[in-house]
């Protein structure tokens, strides 16, 4: 894979630093203050080995960066009635110590379209965005692809736990439900970043074989899924 930088700010109690996001779609790299941090996860960004900040300059919790707010940029490809298109999301991430806060929004032909602000991960963030896209108008990254699903268990990461299944495409075209992606599990090709995308990308399905463990994209809200497992309503 080749990488990808995004530029953007770092903010914390000791002031903004103009700082550039760089990953390979799986590992997350940042230069903050002439520190080098890397991680699989943005809630999991560490000093590199052999790296030992001075004291006080960054907070830190179980080795990660906390504490702080990251924000920054990155092309992000749709499919627009069939033509891909690049898009621009704008990400604005508060890192605490309790649980991280993620909003996204998604600038597109000059509309603006806005996750919740509070949003616990990317996967949900991208769910939403998605949601209140117009019609014709579809993510292409892997969270949307047909080959990507998390590990059956519950809850997942920031970012940065979604295995990609390229290397095992038929069989996962017929994954479906829990006991199927673990039968699958190991040959998985490797995690990507939510955010991702490649040359190799193909819708996902929106229900049966090829669902897997998560589903579609975007899972349809409970409403939804509830009131067509009843069928049409018979007028009174």
């Amino acid at each position: 894979m080749t990488d990808e930088s995004w530029a953007g700010w770092y903010r914390d109690r000791n002031g903004s630093d103009a700082v550039v996001l760089t990953t390979d779609g799986q590992q997350l790299r940042i230069r903050i203050r002439g520190v080098d941090f890397a991680g699989e996860s943005f809630d999991d960004l560490a000093p590199v080995s052999g790296t030992h900040p001075e004291s006080g300059m960054f907070a830190l919790a179980d080795g990660a960066l906390t504490d702080c707010v990251l924000e920054w940029d990155l092309p992000l490809p749709v499919l627009v009635d069939g033509e891909l298109r690049q898009a621009t999301l704008s990400c604005l991430l508060s890192l605490r110590r309790a649980d991280p806060d993620l909003y996204l929004t998604l600038h597109l032909d000059g509309a603006a379209y806005e996750s919740a602000r509070a949003e616990s991960d990317f996967a949900a963030a991208l769910t939403a965005i998605q949601r209140i896209l117009p019609d014709g108008i579809r993510l292409q990254t892997c969270v949307a692809c047909a080959f990507s699903d998390y590990f059956p268990a519950p809850g997942r990461a920031l970012s940065g736990g979604l295995a990609c299944f390229r290397g095992a495409k038929d069989a996962y075209r017929e994954a479906e439900g829990e006991d199927a992606v673990l039968d699958l599990w190991d040959r998985r090709t490797e995690f990507v970043q939510e955010v991702w995308s490649c040359q190799e990308f193909e819708a996902r399905p929106a229900r049966g074989a090829g669902t897997g463990h998560r589903g579609a994209f975007p899972v349809e809200p409970r409403e939804s899924v509830a009131l067509e497992a009843l069928g049409p309503l018979e007028p009174a």
